[in-house]
């Protein structure tokens, strides 16, 4: 008796304990399911430890949270009349009160620096008193603001006549539930309201807002995924069973794998993020090809010899040997991530892999177990066995082995150099905001303030001077001048905001208020500003923007558009050129960040590990396939089938534009896991068969063809449509990793049952002679009850 028939025996002997056990489990991980919770902070990619992190956490000890400013913006010339000016005000005043604010900026916020020559000071004053109570004196609001504070351009309103409004949330609530909750029930219904009542569109936009908006999404999606993959599957599975029961089974099995899916995130405490939220509905896509390969296998059992009993436990002994092969497969293609440095990936990875032989165990345990408490299937069950459409499909495939590997080796050949080609025109996407749905409001803001005010993503550059009070020297300020000029010479970046506005608006109010002397203090001028910024107070709150209290640090701030990783080096690059020929390093330190950046050299970071992982997984699997085999050969000609899906997909994405991207880098691993599972199924059956027929490749090829053909093409068409269901998204990485994931799936079963007997029957005598089977991992069972030699 060998381990799978213990096994058979263990589970149909103690059928009610072990779905006590399931049961019991089901409803741990029910419980845990409380304790999921979802990402309020954009995913980080990079190590913790990585040079871009490390550099971004400093530039947060100095100023604090980056990601915390919500824009409001208008475009409307009615603005500009008493009515509007002051309900447009009041309502950016009615959020001050709000306990989730900090501050506002806004045009009543606005204030004139001004020199009090007799106290040798600055000070400030309100551009205007009280509410503007006709059209004359909102035309003479406008026209001081237009033409008369440069220091305020693309600040709060651009050459176009748009207007921005600042809204600056506490810095402590920027990655917690309060965030959602303000934007969601405060400042969402308070616009809504004010568009209405007075007829303008508020356009909104900033980082926390648009990932709150986007979180929203994901949440909204887990649901119209599950309910959409179980609706697929479902239909797809009854139409080649057409069997309620089989259906209703396969049901219960993947229900309850979603319910220890989302079980698993509550239990290890990880977040749901745009990655984690593909793993339930995966799980459904991944376990209905499990209850295919043991239900088909129970039904040929059945109507082989119509012992249910017999039947039952070769469904486990014989069944469950390759398909827990199958899904360490898959599990080991997701289990790379684990070796990632990058904690996304690395969550991703143990909660798919963990899963993934959870769906197996499951599947192994309770099909069979249900099974055994009902009827044997009737005859109209298994006529799906004899159906003559998919015998002539398998009869095709045969055909094509058998008379037509020229051809076949002659389409590999098109494909590798289709693939080689599109892989030199796959372009890399660092965008954050790529992936988001198209064709939301909130994307369409995103894209107004890129048009109107050059972007909304910051770009931080943190200029360290070394020593305390170093950032008002003369010196320095000539050298950040410098950055800012190479900033503004890309249409990429909007305007600077740094220490050099506010020492320009100085000088511009030491001659009292003349626009033409924005400009940086002559040395000669130097010395009698600064006496009157040494002696002002009230500048000293929007000085602490800019420069930390030591004086010290400063920041320039920048915002980008969306743009890719390419041009986002090329303009790093040239910064960086200006900043190593103005900013000695012995004396300076000047580095680039901002959560833009970040994401980009994330993305940048993944790709690098994409290489690492995807190799990590070939030699993981070709280590089963060593042990399964015996033979380096085997496992190029098992390796060889699975690779050219892969290389079919890189061809696509570059000949149709899509990106490599965080969403779409999952794609290699995705589909290599899944698709090296037709290959160990269709080769385990040939091994069976090899030694059944005496060692007669040709028969055992076409044999083990027929044998599996069948359920290879159920599962492939269940696993298409299965992730096609991802293409429904308003996330483009998500429609296109379902979109990807698919086509290669299906190219890879024709690949496996095609290409791979090809090669087998091409390269049979070597193989033959070889022996690549050893004997001990095979036994002959003399025959039972009339029935052919029984394979271990």
């Amino acid at each position: 008796m060998n381990f799978w028939t213990k096994v058979a025996r263990l589970i149909l002997r103690n059928r009610i304990i072990v779905l006590i056990l399931i049961a019991a489990a089901t409803t741990f991980l029910a419980l845990e399911t409380k304790n999921t919770r979802f990402s309020f902070s954009e995913a980080n990619l990079l190590p913790e430890d990585h040079e871009a992190n490390l550099e971004y956490n400093k530039f947060l000890e100095i100023f604090g949270e980056e990601g915390n400013l919500i824009i409001l913006g208008v475009k409307d010339t009615t603005l500009f009349t008493p009515e509007k000016f002051n309900n447009w005000n009041k309502l950016v005043k009615t959020f001050d009160s709000v306990p989730q604010v900090d501050f506002t900026v806004s045009l009543a916020d606005i204030q004139k620096l001004k020199a009090d020559r007799k106290k040798r000071k600055f000070i400030v004053e309100p551009l205007f008193k009280g509410t503007p109570k006709t059209q004359e004196e909102v035309n003479q609001i406008k026209q001081q603001l237009f033409d008369k504070l440069p220091f305020y351009d693309n600040l709060l309103y651009n050459e176009g006549g748009t207007i921005q409004t600042a809204i600056y949330i506490k810095k402590s609530i920027v990655n917690t539930e309060e965030r959602p909750e303000f934007i969601h029930n405060i400042l969402t219904p308070t616009i809504e309201k004010f568009e209405k009542d007075n007829n303008i569109e508020v356009r909104i936009s900033g980082m926390p807002y648009i990932r709150t908006l986007n979180s929203q999404n994901i949440v909204d999606e887990i649901g119209i995924f599950v309910l959409l993959a179980l609706l697929a599957t479902a239909v797809i599975f009854f139409f080649f069973f057409r069997s309620y029961r089989a259906t209703f089974i396969t049901l219960l099995v993947v229900s309850i794998g979603v319910i220890w899916a989302f079980g698993f995130i509550g239990l290890f405490g990880y977040e749901i993020t745009v990655l984690t939220a593909l793993i339930p509905p995966l799980i459904i896509v991944i376990g209905v090809p499990n209850a295919i390969f043991l239900i088909n296998k129970y039904q040929q059992e059945v109507k082989k010899h119509g012992n249910q009993a017999k039947s039952l436990q070769r469904v486990i002994s014989k069944v469950g040997n390759a398909t827990l092969m199958t899904n360490i497969t898959t599990a080991s293609g997701f289990a790379t991530f684990i070796f990632v440095k990058s904690q996304l990936l690395r969550e991703f990875g143990i909660l798919a892999s963990i899963n993934i032989i959870s769906i197996f165990i499951l599947a192994l345990l309770i099909i069979p177990i249900i099974y055994s408490f009902m009827p044997l299937p009737k005859k109209k069950h298994l006529n799906h066995l004899e159906k003559r459409w998919i015998d002539n499909v398998v009869k095709w495939m045969e055909n094509t082995v058998r008379n037509r590997r020229i051809s076949v080796y002659f389409g590999t050949v098109l494909i590798i150099i289709f693939g080689i080609i599109g892989i030199y025109q796959i372009r890399v996407s660092g965008s954050l905001i790529e992936d988001m749905p198209h064709g939301m409001q909130f994307y369409k803001d995103i894209k107004f303030f890129e048009k109107e005010f050059g972007g909304i993503m910051p770009l931080e550059i943190l200029v360290d001077t070394k020593k305390d009070k170093g950032v008002m020297k003369l010196s320095t300020l000539k050298k950040m001048e410098k950055i800012n000029e190479a900033i503004e010479s890309f249409s990429e970046l909007s305007k600077p905001v740094s220490v050099i506005n506010l020492v320009k608006y100085s000088k511009q109010a030491y001659y009292n208020g003349n626009p033409k002397y924005y400009q940086l203090p002559t040395s000669q001028e130097q010395s009698h500003i600064f006496a009157y910024t040494k002696n002002s107070t009230n500048n000293s709150g929007m000085l602490k923007n800019f420069v930390d209290s030591t004086g010290r640090y400063a920041r320039i701030t920048t915002f980008m558009k969306d743009i890719g990783t390419d041009k986002m080096d090329i303009i790093q690059e040239r910064l960086k050129g200006v900043v190593d020929k103005e900013f000695p390093k012995e004396r300076y330190n000047v580095s680039f960040t901002g959560k833009a950046l970040v994401f980009i050299k994330g993305t940048n970071y993944l790709i690098k590990n994409l290489v690492f992982s995807l190799s990590l997984a070939i030699i993981l699997i070709s280590l089963f396939m060593a042990w399964m085999f015996r033979s380096y050969k085997m496992i190029l000609i098992s390796l060889l089938p699975n690779m050219l899906p892969l290389l079919l997909t890189a061809g696509l994405m570059g000949f149709f534009d899509i990106p490599i991207k965080p969403s779409t880098i999952l794609v290699f691993s995705i589909a290599f896991g899944i698709s090296v599972d037709d290959t160990i199924h269709f080769l385990a059956k040939y091994r069976q068969e090899l030694i059944a027929n005496n060692w007669k490749i040709k028969k055992s090829v076409y044999a083990a063809l027929n044998e599996t053909g069948v359920s290879m093409f159920y599962t492939s068409i269940v696993l298409f449509f299965g992730f096609l269901v991802f293409t429904v998204s308003s996330f483009g990485g998500t429609i296109a990793l379902g979109g990807l994931v698919s086509i290669t799936l299906l190219f890879a079963m024709t690949s496996n049952l095609i290409l791979l007997p090809s090669l087998l029957l091409t390269f049979e005598d070597k193989i033959a002679n070889e022996r690549v089977f050893k004997e001990p991992k095979i036994k002959i069972i003399p025959p039972k009850d009339g029935d052919k030699n029984s394979i271990e």
